[in-house]
């Protein structure tokens, strides 16, 4: 699967070819035809596997214990920390929106992800800790926050190289300011 999240993030489904990915994982063609029968399924089963993964994360925590504010950190933590290990998750996701126009990225069920972030949200306005927003437009825009970084990547360690945008103490730095700016974005002013 890792070879196949490869191949997809820099080619997308259209690109792509078997032989690559065969190669990159060290089996067969044959052995991947076996598996996933075809190109088509191996990519949905690339698609489907970092929602799976996160799922799992979500389904061990439990957020009800915690202020919005507080899940909400928990929920940019795991966001951020999941995509330094998997920073060409952010192109694959690329991939699918631009060659297939999100096709196959519906059938992921991405939304039940999406839905302890708009929970969380949404018990943040009605309790007041969240000024009055539209939750899916928030979630959006969380989302966007923290995960561009890793879209970008590629093009900002060519405008300055001395900086390992992946290390583990740039990865906190921007953790903790993708907290603050959305932090300030969306609490409730107290004045």
């Amino acid at each position: 699967m890792d070879a196949a999240e490869y191949e997809f993030s820099r080619h997308g489904l259209n690109g792509a070819r078997l032989s690559a990915i065969a190669n990159r994982a060290k089996v067969t063609t044959a052995t991947l035809h076996y598996y996933f029968e075809s190109k088509e399924s191996l990519y949905k089963a690339a698609l489907q596997r970092p929602v799976d993964e996160l799922q799992t994360i979500f389904g061990q925590l439990n957020f009800d214990g915690l202020s919005p504010e507080e899940a909400l950190k928990q929920i940019i933590r795991i966001a951020i920390a999941n995509e330094a290990q998997n920073p060409q998750r952010q192109m694959l996701w690329f991939q699918e929106a631009s060659q297939n126009q999100g096709v196959y990225f519906k059938e992921c069920n991405v939304l039940s992800l999406h839905e302890h972030l708009l929970k969380i949200l949404e018990q943040g306005i009605t309790e007041g800790y969240f000024r009055p927003l539209k939750p899916f437009l928030a979630l959006t825009h969380i989302l966007s926050i923290c995960l561009f970084y890793f879209t970008v990547h590629e093009n900002w360690k060519h405008l300055t190289p001395e900086i390992n945008r992946l290390s583990p103490e740039i990865i906190e730095e921007h953790t903790e300011e993708a907290i603050t700016f959305i932090l300030a974005g969306i609490k409730r002013s107290h004045l």
